[in-house]
């Protein structure tokens, strides 16, 4: 992808002033919450979701319930045609495409020395390829002044045991990401990743005991998990006008953890 490819976006129609936005791994955890955000920002929000449809509904129903605007459409991050058919729905539905939010994802914890290369390349099925996928179909469609939002984690820095395969899928999000907020010069869109501490999430509390999660929780010098709105916050930031002079940028969303 280059800055000179010409970019197949959709202009807004004229006298409608509200943006559009896809969030991934919209049914769930932090991307659930980016969706309440993102609506509460007056986005009309496409729900992406790959097995939790009923998540995905009471998602959408939570944001027609508060006057928003929302539907969910079924895609596999990693497939280039159901992801196509996402952005196509989000065109159709709403004129156009100003936000990606990608917060699908796959964790699988074991040591280097235990993991099951079949979980790896799960692993690395989603959260790089899917990445790659749906990046590289954002860069051709979000209108100018839009957003592409992705998420890595703040285990990169801190090297812990057991984090080794999802650290480094998560590597390869923050350097897409760097390198594609330098291919889009002259587009007028900002591409960032958000890295999150621990946070209090399914998906982050799945097999933890309590023990654990109070050390986790005891890290940041706010002594505390941190919670998807927290993190959704973050993404309201970049995805609106207060944030467009960030760009090309990791932003450590951790309470302090060094």
């Amino acid at each position: 992808m280059t800055a000179t490819a010409a970019p197949t976006a959709v202009d807004r129609p004229a006298g409608t002033g509200r943006k559009v936005a896809i969030v991934t791994g919209g049914s769930r955890g932090i991307g659930r919450a980016a969706v309440r955000r993102l609506a509460d920002d007056g986005f009309a929000v496409v729900v992406g979701f790959a097995g939790h449809k009923q998540a995905a509904e009471e998602a959408v129903g939570e944001v027609e319930a508060a006057g928003g605007a929302a539907i969910a459409v079924q895609a596999d991050v990693a497939e280039e045609e159901q992801v196509a058919a996402l952005f196509d729905a989000a065109e159709r539905r709403y004129g156009g495409l100003d936000a990606v939010v990608h917060a699908a994802g796959r964790m699988a914890l074991a040591p280097v020395a235990e993991l099951d290369l079949a979980e790896l390349d799960a692993l690395h099925r989603t959260n790089v390829r899917g990445t790659f996928v749906v990046a590289r179909l954002a860069a051709r469609r979000i209108r100018p002044g839009g957003a592409l939002i992705t998420f890595s984690t703040s285990v990169l820095g801190l090297a812990l045991p057991g984090y080794g395969a999802y650290a480094a899928s998560k590597g390869a999000v923050e350097a897409l990401t760097l390198i594609l907020a330098r291919e889009l010069r002259g587009r007028d869109v900002t591409v960032n990743a958000v890295a999150p501490g621990p946070t209090a999430t399914e998906l982050f509390l799945d097999g933890k005991d309590e023990e654990t999660v109070a050390r986790l929780a005891a890290q940041p010098p706010l002594e505390r998990l941190g919670t998807p709105e927290d993190i959704a916050s973050v993404v309201s930031f970049l995805a609106g006008p207060a944030g467009r002079w960030v760009n090309g940028q990791v932003v450590r969303a951790n309470g302090g953890i060094v």
